[in-house]
């Protein structure tokens, strides 16, 4: 018998992952699914808030009358009742907005990924607040872009430092959560939206504004979308989500952006996984049919009001003197600020350990990170739990 031929190796896996780590958010939620720990780390909603009895009706509905569509493949940009919909709420809101206007992806994430694969080449320049929503910058460094950080005060992005940087940098787009923003809750006020989008305007990039977490207000009046400036008109993209306000577990979101883009959106979208979910499209146009959705998101902002309530009350007590902390209007999410000395990372293991957890805050930052920097999330425990919580929290810093 002749001697077999030694193996080839393996070929390598792409090098564009090769500086791309995982999250530490979902490692930290691996890590803290013990029922008996009290975790801050997740930006979850609440399961016990979903419409459940809404959703299955939909569903229901859906199944018995067009069960042969809802169960067939469908188009690329999206279910036709489902993208009405979404313009009416979104002109409603002073957006105006069609369904041509509009594509439906598989969570907002997909669309961000698909404006990274419709836009970005290697080495092109994205810039970001800082810090920045964890995911945003998985995306964009898969892509290759060189990621430049924003600063940022406690209103969000500062108009006059991304002049200057844009002065220096040429930069393809800008990414920013302005309403409640992930992960320090903060909302960007209507004249530095109107300064970005003018920003935006005289030197020649886009502006991806994404929007999961607007619904949620508690307190405060509805900041107009940079998308409405006239000045971004032609160089603004919105996505938005039904994760935070119907159900994640549906995976749907859209974008919203210029016709020339929105076609390249699609192609991507061809070649990523053909179209979302037709039964789910379907069920979530049903849904917005025939239930109130504005009403159970009121019902929703009560409890999640009632919980960031509990949580800015118990903080005085759980942190260390010298602590720093904002009191956002709405969104899911505190951003604390540990005295000088105090690393968020190091004492995780601690707080683990007292069965409460939270999100250390260095990894969202794209430029020097601050390690005493933690977020924590609101809106998936009880305000009893979350006095708990903290208490068990507190233990951390004794």
């Amino acid at each position: 018998m002749l001697p077999s031929a030694p193996h080839a190796p393996v070929p390598a896996g792409a090098s564009r992952l090769a500086n791309v780590g995982s999250s530490p958010v979902r490692e930290i939620l691996a890590l803290t699914a013990r029922p008996e720990v009290i975790s801050f780390a997740g930006g979850l909603p609440a399961p016990e808030l979903f419409d459940i009895a809404g959703i299955r009706a939909a569903y229901d509905g859906v199944l018995a009358e067009e069960p042969q569509r809802a169960l067939q493949y469908s188009t690329t940009e999206g279910d036709t009742e489902l993208r009405t919909a979404v313009a009416d709420r979104l002109t409603g809101r002073g957006l105006s907005t069609g369904p041509d206007d509009l594509l439906i992806t598989t969570g907002s994430q997909q669309a961000l990924t698909l404006i990274a694969t419709a836009m970005l080449e290697p080495g092109d320049v994205v810039l970001v607040e800082d810090p920045c929503y964890l995911a945003a910058l998985q995306c964009f460094g898969f892509s290759g872009a060189r990621v430049v950080p924003v600063p940022t005060d406690d209103d969000g992005i500062v108009p006059a430092a991304l002049e200057e940087i844009v002065a220096r940098e040429q930069a393809k787009l800008l990414y920013l959560v302005p309403t409640f923003q992930n992960p320090t809750g903060r909302t960007l006020p209507a004249e530095r939206r109107t300064a970005v989008a003018e920003v935006a305007a005289r030197h020649g990039f886009w502006i991806v504004e994404d929007d999961p977490y607007g619904d949620l207000r508690y307190d405060g009046d509805r900041v107009p979308w940079i998308s409405g400036s006239e000045a971004a008109a032609d160089r603004t993209v919105l996505l938005g989500s039904f994760s935070k306000i119907m159900a994640p577990g549906l995976r749907l979101g859209y974008l919203r952006a210029p016709a020339g883009l929105r076609r390249s959106c699609v192609i991507a979208k061809q070649a990523a996984d053909l179209h979302t979910s037709t039964v789910d499209q379907a069920a979530a146009a049903r849904y917005l049919r025939d239930s109130d959705l504005d009403a159970h998101v009121r019902t929703m902002c009560s409890a999640y009001r009632d919980r960031r309530d509990a949580m800015l009350d118990g903080l005085p007590a759980a942190l260390p003197a010298g602590s720093r902390w904002n009191r956002p209007e709405g969104g899911m999410f505190i951003w604390v600020t540990l005295p000088e000395g105090h690393d968020a990372t190091d004492l995780l293991k601690t707080a683990v350990g007292h069965e409460v957890a939270y999100v250390p805050g260095a990894p969202f930052f794209a430029g020097t990170p601050d390690p005493a920097a933690m977020r924590l999330s609101f809106t998936t425990h009880s305000p009893d739990e979350i006095s708990e919580g903290l208490r068990r929290l507190a233990k951390t810093f004794a």
